[in-house]
C-alpha cells in the first residue's frame, strides 16, 4: 500500500515515522546536491526500540497527535496515511513486513500460507485462523478475501479504489477445503501478492456505497477485527480512543488505551513538553531544540520511505504545454528547497531520483537526473521557442495571456511558506509569475479530487517494500492517484507491461526505463524525502523509525522496566 500524505509538510511529520532520504543526482543534475558531505544513499537504519512481547508491560496508555481523515477506508482512492494508521488499530494486520521488507504472516489471521506456480500461473492458498471473526460475529473466511478482491480489481468502476494493480491480475478467488480457506489464482506470476491482502474488508463494507461513503468521518468497529476496537470516536474534537477488544482471539493487547489527540504541530510540541503526549515529531530546528534533552525522553531517528513531489496539473490551460512544465522544472534548484527543509537540523540527504524506489533499495537508479538538468538559461530559451515572450513587467506573455501559475499552499507553517517563497523567487527570473493560493488543511482532499490546483506539493509513504508495483498508480494517465493527469495510452501500455515481468531484477530495470519516459512528461518532480525526528518517552516499545515495518498493535506499549526516570504510564 502506498498512502498519500494528506497534510501540509509540517503536520505530516507530526504523524509519520522518521525519514531519511533518497539517492541524489550529481551536481549537474536537476538542482543537484552540492556534494559537500552529502551521503550517496539513504539510511536503511531502524530505530524503534524493538521489544519482545513478553518484555512489554501489561497496561498503560499511549497518546500521540493524530485524528481521523475525511476518508477512513485505506482501500479508497482518497484514503491517506492517517486513514491507514487509524484503520490498523481496529482492523486486521494480517501481513506485515520487517524493516528491510521481509514478509511476515500473522498467524492470528492466516494460520497457513502456501504459494505455488503451475503452468506459469501463480496460486496462493490462505488458510484462515479458525477463531478469526469480525466484531459483529461474522466469521472471517474466504468471502472476505473475495470481497476485497472484487472491490479493488477495477471490474466495477463505481468502486473508487486506490489501486487496482495486482487485484486485476487475479482471475479467481474461490472457496478451498472449507469456508476458512481462500484459493487465489493469478493470470501469471505476481510476486507482490502479499500487499493485496495485508488487511481486508468485511463483506458488508465491500458494497459500492459502503466502500465509497461508509467510512467518511466515521468508524465501523462492528466490521473490524483485532486486539483493539473503538472506545470513543469524537467527531467534534477529532480525538480517538482505542481500547482492548473483548472479542479478540489472539494475543492480548498490552495497552489499556491507545489515544489520538487532534492537535496542530506547535500545540503538539507543547503537549509533549508538558507530559501529555508520549511521542512527537520535531519538524524544524526550533521544535527539535524544544524537545531535545527533555528528562525521560530520547530521540529516535532512522530510515523511512517517504517521497515528496511537486505536482503539475496538466489540465490547467497553461500547464497543458509540456514546454512550460519543462522550463519550470529546469528552473527549480532542488538543493535550495532541501536546505530550507533541513535548515538547523544538522541533516543532509541526496536528492530523490525516483518517485517509486528509494536509494537503499536494490535496483534503484537516479531517473530524475537522467532526464532533467538544472538550467534556468536553457529554460528561457525553451520558453522563447514556445512563443512566450518577456513582457514589460518581466512576466512572459503569449496570445495576450500572462505566464501566471498558481501554487496551492496548505496551512501556514514556516517551512511551507519558505518553500513557496523560494519557488516564487526561482521562477521569476525566467518570466514566470507564481501566485500563492492559500488553502485550509481541511480542503486538501477536495483540492486533489477536483484538481483545483496548478502546482501543489504532496507526498507518499510506502507501506510495503514493493515500489515497482506502484508505477501505474504514479504515472498512468487514467489513474486518479496520478494527480497530474499526464501520460498517454502508449505510455500506459508500457507501464502496465512491467507488472507482467516475473523476474524481479528484470522488472526493476524495466521500471527504471519506463519511469524515465514518464518523467519526460515533466509533470512530477521529486523534491525531497526527510527528515522527520521523534522525541519519545523512554520505555516506549516498538515505536519509532520502522522503515517498512508496522509493529502489530498488540506489541506496542511500555517496557516492564523502562530505563531512565520516566515512570510507566
Amino acid at each position: 500500500m502506498r498512502a498519500r500524505l494528506a497534510l501540509p509538510i509540517a503536520l505530516i511529520a507530526a504523524i509519520s515515522v522518521t525519514a531519511t532520504a533518497c539517492q541524489s543526482s550529481s551536481g549537474s543534475g536537476a538542482g543537484g546536491s552540492d556534494g559537500k558531505d552529502t551521503p550517496s544513499t539513504a539510511s536503511g537504519a531502524a530505530d524503534y526500540n524493538p521489544t519482545p512481547y513478553d518484555k512489554v508491560r501489561d497496561g498503560g496508555t499511549y497518546t500521540t497527535v493524530g485524528t481521523f481523515d475525511e476518508q477512513g477506508n485505506p482501500f479508497n482512492v482518497n484514503g491517506t496515511l492517517t486513514a491507514s494508521r487509524v484503520w490498523a488499530w481496529y482492523n486486521a494486520n494480517a501481513i506485515t513486513y520487517s524493516p528491510t521488507g521481509e514478509v511476515r504472516y500473522n498467524p492470528d489471521y492466516f494460520s497457513d500460507v502456501k504459494v505455488s506456480v503451475e503452468g506459469g500461473r501463480q496460486k496462493v492458498v490462505l488458510t484462515i485462523n479458525e477463531k478469526a471473526t469480525f466484531n459483529d460475529g461474522t466469521p472471517i473466511d474466504w468471502t472476505a478475501i473475495r470481497a476485497t478482491w472484487q472491490a479493488n480489481n477495477g471490474s466495477d468502476k463505481d468502486f473508487a479504489a486506490s489501486t487496482t494493480d495486482g487485484y486485476d491480475q487475479i482471475t479467481d478467488v474461490a472457496r478451498g477445503e472449507d469456508d476458512k480457506q481462500a484459493v487465489i489464482t493469478f493470470k501469471g506470476v505476481y510476486p507482490f501478492w502479499s500487499t493485496l491482502f495485508s488487511t481486508f474488508l468485511h463483506p458488508k463494507a465491500a458494497t459500492v456505497d459502503n466502500f465509497n461513503r461508509a467510512y467518511v468521518k466515521k468508524a465501523h468497529p462492528e466490521w473490524g477485527a483485532g486486539p483493539y476496537t473503538v472506545g470513543k470516536w469524537d467527531t467534534h474534537s477529532g480525538n480517538i480512543t482505542f481500547v482492548r477488544n473483548p472479542k479478540w482471539w489472539g494475543k492480548r493487547g498490552k495497552l489499556d488505551k491507545r489515544v489520538y489527540v487532534n492537535l496542530e504541530s506547535t500545540a503538539g510540541i507543547n503537549a509533549f513538553k508538558n507530559g501529555q503526549l508520549d511521542y512527537v515529531s520535531a519538524v524544524d530546528a526550533e521544535s527539535l531544540k524544544q524537545v531535545k534533552g527533555l528528562d525521560g525522553t530520547e530521540i529516535r531517528r532512522g530510515g523511512s520511505p517517504f517521497e515528496y513531489s511537486l505536482h503539475f496539473n496538466t489540465r490547467s490551460p497553461i500547464l497543458a504545454d509540456k514546454a512550460v512544465r519543462k522550463a519550470i522544472q529546469e528552473s527549480i534548484d532542488r538543493t535550495q528547497i532541501a536546505k530550507i527543509q533541513f535548515q538547523g537540523l544538522d541533516y543532509k540527504e541526496p536528492l530523490p531520483g525516483s518517485a517509486v524506489l528509494y536509494s537503499f533499495q536494490k535496483g534503484y537508479q537516479d531517473n530524475v537526473s537522467a532526464v532533467l538538468k538544472y538550467g534556468p538559461d536553457q529554460a528561457k530559451k525553451e520558453l522563447d521557442a514556445a512563443g512566450w515572450k518577456p513582457g514589460s513587467d518581466g512576466v512572459r506573455e503569449k496570445d495576450g495571456k500572462k505566464l501566471e501559475i498558481g501554487y496551492t499552499l496548505l496551512g501556514d507553517g514556516p517551512l511551507d511558506k519558505a518553500t513557496a517563497g523560494a519557488l516564487t523567487a526561482m521562477l521569476k527570473p525566467i518570466g514566470v509569475r507564481l501566485t500563492i493560493e492559500k488553502a485550509d488543511d481541511a480542503d486538501f482532499a477536495n483540492i486533489l479530487n477536483e484538481r483545483k490546483f496548478d502546482l501543489i506539493l504532496s507526498g507518499n509513504r510506502s507501506m510495503d517494500p514493493f515500489g515497482t508495483r506502484y508505477l501505474c498508480d504514479t504515472y498512468c494517465s487514467h489513474r486518479d492517484s496520478n494527480l497530474t493527469g499526464a501520460g498517454s495510452p502508449a505510455l500506459d501500455k508500457e507501464i502496465r507491461a512491467t507488472a507482467n515481468i516475473a523476474d524481479l531484477d528484470k522488472q526493476t530495470a524495466e521500471v527504471n526505463r519506463v519511469e524515465r519516459k514518464a518523467l519526460q512528461e515533466y509533470a512530477q518532480l521529486p523534491l525531497f524525502s526527510g527528515p522527520s525526528t521523534y522525541s519519545v518517552k523512554k520505555g516506549l516499545a516498538n515505536v519509532g523509525a520502522t522503515i517498512f515495518h508496522n509493529p502489530l498493535p498488540e506489541t506496542v506499549g511500555w517496557e516492564k522496566y523502562p530505563p531512565g526516570p520516566a515512570a510507566p504510564r
